[in-house]
């Protein structure tokens, strides 16, 4: 028997991943790495590195080796840098898929020196404040000292220094100063040990859009190029929509309640909707008050609460049809945005835009926003 029912549609708008790089570029004199970790964001990171690339941007950015080899494997010959590895790290994979790994430990040096066949590329990834990831500044004498004999063994070669600024989101230049300090010090310290580093990065997207200092030679835009700036200083385009139809409409009295609980009421005689999306296609399961959806131009407020895969929305005195398409996050102009759900949910457009399910329907959108 033949499934009806038709899954919500998630659609990366490869348009807003294009205008978001312009914005940086605009702003930005330095190389632009498109950071697609966590598969683009949840959009798709090779919907998303194509739409990047086509717009100026010259590096791809990943979490693991597995990633970059994953775009290697589809057709991406662009530098990809991954920076995040255990002290094992797969320095085969790395060399074989001609991608850069950083280096935020003596262990992970020591490994490099061990498994490295003089094809590798390394970027030394230096604390600078954040203490999440990077050599503490105690290991950097040895660090630099290391790295440099095994660039003279020609086991593999150091071509960049980056760092993380860990205020750069404040949107206040100075509260990356002490970030700033820290990474000109592990430069010079470089420099000392015979390192001619090609490229320097500390900044991602808030730092890009906020500090001129922290661009040197590349930047690291992830956030950015799906729409969010965490500074909060600047506008970015959508990229996101996701639709679902209605599934069935019900005639209601004011007052009727809906869902579990009976803790959402019909707010006036009319229509409600079930729309089959719910929090396992990544809504907020709870959401404040004046949290709605978008059918044929009207504004649908969502009544009773979240389900696993159901919400109820008021339709007025308009019966919407099955199949009636609702815009649950759109690009257009009155539309609710991904800011708008994290606001409705309490939480962060971050965490909007990478909680999506598995079970929606994916597309890409090539289109002018209207």
């Amino acid at each position: 028997m033949t499934d009806l029912f038709t899954p919500p549609t998630l659609s990366t708008v490869a348009v807003g991943v294009q205008a978001n790089v312009a914005a940086v570029r605009s702003r930005c004199r330095s190389e632009l790495m498109a950071v697609v970790k966590a598969d683009g964001y949840g959009l798709g990171a090779e919907d998303v590195a194509r739409a990047a690339l086509g717009a100026g941007c010259t590096w791809l950015g990943t979490t693991g080796v597995s990633e970059a080899a994953q775009l290697r494997r589809a057709g991406f010959d662009t530098g990809i840098l991954a920076w995040l590895h255990p002290a094992g790290m797969d320095v085969e994979s790395a060399e074989a898929h001609n991608v850069d790994i950083a280096i935020g430990s003596l262990e992970q040096l020591m490994h490099a020196f061990r498994c490295a066949r003089g094809n590798l590329r390394i970027h030394l990834h230096v604390d600078t404040g954040m203490t999440r990831g990077g050599l503490p500044a105690y290991d950097w004498p040895d660090a630099m000292h290391l790295a440099a004999a095994g660039q003279a063994d020609k086991l593999f070669r150091v071509v960049g220094l980056m760092g993380h600024l860990p205020n750069a989101d404040s949107a206040k230049p100075a509260a990356n100063d002490a970030g700033l300090r820290s990474f000109e010090s592990a430069h010079r310290m470089a420099r000392r040990a015979g390192l001619a580093v090609d490229v320097r990065h500390v900044a991602t997207t808030s730092a890009t859009l906020t500090d001129p200092r922290t661009h040197y030679d590349l930047v690291r835009i992830g956030a950015g190029l799906v729409g969010i700036d965490p500074s909060g200083s600047t506008t970015l385009s959508p990229t996101v929509s996701l639709t679902c139809p209605v599934v069935h409409t019900r005639a209601v009295k004011a007052g009727t309640s809906v869902g579990y609980g009976g803790i959402g009421l019909a707010g006036e005689s009319g229509f409600v909707s079930v729309l089959g999306i719910g929090y396992a296609d990544g809504l907020p399961q709870h959401l404040d008050a004046g949290a709605h959806v978008m059918i044929h131009g009207r504004r649908c407020p969502i009544v009773g609460p979240v389900n696993m895969d159901q919400i109820v929305v008021e339709t007025g005195n308009w019966p919407a049809s099955p199949g009636t398409e609702a815009t649950i996050i759109g690009v257009n102009p009155g539309e609710p945005t991904v800011q708008l759900w994290a606001q409705w949910g309490n939480t962060s457009p971050h965490n909007v835009i990478t909680g999506f399910g598995q079970r929606l329907q994916r597309s890409l959108l090539i289109k002018e926003i209207v």
